[in-house]
């Protein structure tokens, strides 16, 4: 447990080096924007290309796995949507907690960490994980605001969704590894030079840019972020656990990586959503805040159940 939490400190270190940079104003929030821009588009979106082409397309798809963590993250879904509907919140307020409650920063936080802690070979399981996220999920919650407020599922909010999804370099990249693997097209030595170096700069500048991010967030409305952190970091690993280890059992490791990319914390794409949508801001904004903070202690103690298994 004590070595696992160190060697977690590391990542949290630097996230707390960009918060000190964005708390302090050396990293304003433009350039914090900026960062975030840099390796959501270039470094992140290099890395995920570089591994999913050079990784052998039977080790990457994995059937029962997406179906096991697509059922237990839904669960933790629709249990925060029920707490929501007996608060009596309206249905784009209740959407954004739902995602709060379910969606984890899998994309800068999970992949480099969990490649360091459990291996390379992590890193497929990862994956599968933020394309559930993206595909399935942020696209949930575009169409629950919308229909909560129009009333109806009209084409334009369709094609929105599909535009979003289209438009994102995380699906953009991993979907193109998928198909260079599926494909056994070789990586040319200078392609793969090129997408390694540039990559490099995905798990510094990602955990530097969450710090950085952090530090515009606010810690209002404490109890309802409280509760949709512990939804995050305790029921959803716990719903995925059930769900692959009991109900749609898959080996060990790829379980194992699911699980632990589940008790990750809030992401920080659901407070871009409420932001653009203004439902909640402030909500997302606290329980992504918490979650973090919580999630130096959380995280080590999951993997350490993990690797007791």
């Amino acid at each position: 447990m004590v070595e696992i939490f160190l060697r977690t400190l590391p990542f949290f270190a630097i996230i707390g080096l960009g918060y000190w940079a964005g708390r302090s104003r050396f990293f304003t929030e433009d350039a914090t924007a900026y960062l975030t821009k840099f390796v959501f588009y270039f470094a992140l979106s290099a890395m995920l290309f570089r591994f999913a082409a050079t990784l052998p397309f039977a080790e990457i798809f994995n059937g029962r796995l997406v179906l096991g963590y697509l059922l237990g993250t839904m669960a933790v879904y629709l249990l925060a949507t029920f707490v929501a509907w007996i608060r009596g919140l309206d249905i784009p307020t209740a959407a954004v907690e739902a995602q709060c409650a379910a969606i984890g920063n899998v994309g800068f936080l999970g992949l480099p960490m969990l490649a360091l802690l459990l291996s390379e070979a992590a890193i497929g399981p990862v994956m599968l994980v933020l394309a559930v996220d993206l595909v399935v999920f942020s696209s949930l919650i575009v169409i629950l605001i919308h229909a909560g407020r129009d009333g109806r599922l009209s084409l334009a909010t369709l094609r929105l969704i599909g535009l979003g999804l289209v438009k994102n370099p995380m699906i953009v990249s991993i979907s193109a590894g998928m198909l260079w693997s599926a494909f056994q097209v070789p990586v040319p030595d200078p392609m793969n030079d090129f997408l390694t170096l540039l990559g490099g700069a995905a798990t510094p500048g990602a955990l530097f840019a969450i710090g950085a991010s952090l530090a515009s967030k606010s810690a209002e409305r404490v109890q309802i972020a409280a509760w949709l952190s512990f939804c995050k970091l305790v029921i959803h690993p716990a719903c995925v656990a059930i769900a692959l280890i009991w109900l749609i059992p898959v080996a060990s490791f790829p379980a194992s990586v699911a699980i632990a990319a589940a008790a990750l914390p809030v992401a920080g794409n659901v407070y871009m959503l409420a932001a653009h949508y203004r439902v909640a801001p402030h909500r997302a904004s606290a329980a992504i805040l918490l979650s973090t903070a919580a999630s130096i202690l959380t995280v080590p103690v999951v993997i350490a159940w993990l690797a007791a298994l």
